[in-house]
């Protein structure tokens, strides 16, 4: 398995691994499969083409076996000049019949990692239902620890 940040060449297989994910798993995200779909394919490309463009500030990561996209996660680092040292891992999907693989642990390794490149960083949120017992209990393992729930 690999894992490495999206470009914009990885539109398609990100668009549709991100639809599938709000089909099957909906109370896990904030935007619901209509409102991304209804957004289109144009706008993962730009946003995943933002890395190439020398942003640090929005990532997102893929898990690859082989040729095939088989989790995401995305990273963002806030931007207004009080809040820069805090970030958030967000979106972090991987389908069902292939969970308890490592490839959760993989995708949150690596979004940890280039978290700790960027200066002045010294925070990492990330939200997660309570109902989604394997994803607590990997960012539980992981060092997150609980500090509000909604």
């Amino acid at each position: 398995m690999e894992v490495r940040i999206l470009g914009a060449n990885d539109a398609e297989a990100f668009w549709n691994l991100r639809l599938r994910a709000l089909k099957e798993n909906p109370e896990s995200f904030g935007a619901t499969y209509t409102e991304i779909l209804e957004r289109g394919i144009a706008g993962v490309t730009q946003n995943l083409g933002r890395h190439s463009e020398n942003s640090d500030e929005d990532v997102t990561f893929g898990a690859f076996d082989g040729n095939t996209l088989v989790g995401t996660t995305g990273f963002h680092r806030e931007t207004l000049a009080k809040m820069r040292h805090k970030s958030i891992i967000w979106g972090m999907y991987v389908p069902k019949e292939l969970r308890r693989k490592g490839i959760g642990k993989a995708l949150l390794e690596a979004a940890i990692a280039y978290a700790r490149e960027l200066p002045d960083l010294e925070q990492i949120n990330l939200d997660v239902v309570l109902t989604s017992k394997e994803a607590r209990h990997l960012f539980i393992a992981m060092g997150f620890e609980t500090w509000g729930v909604e």
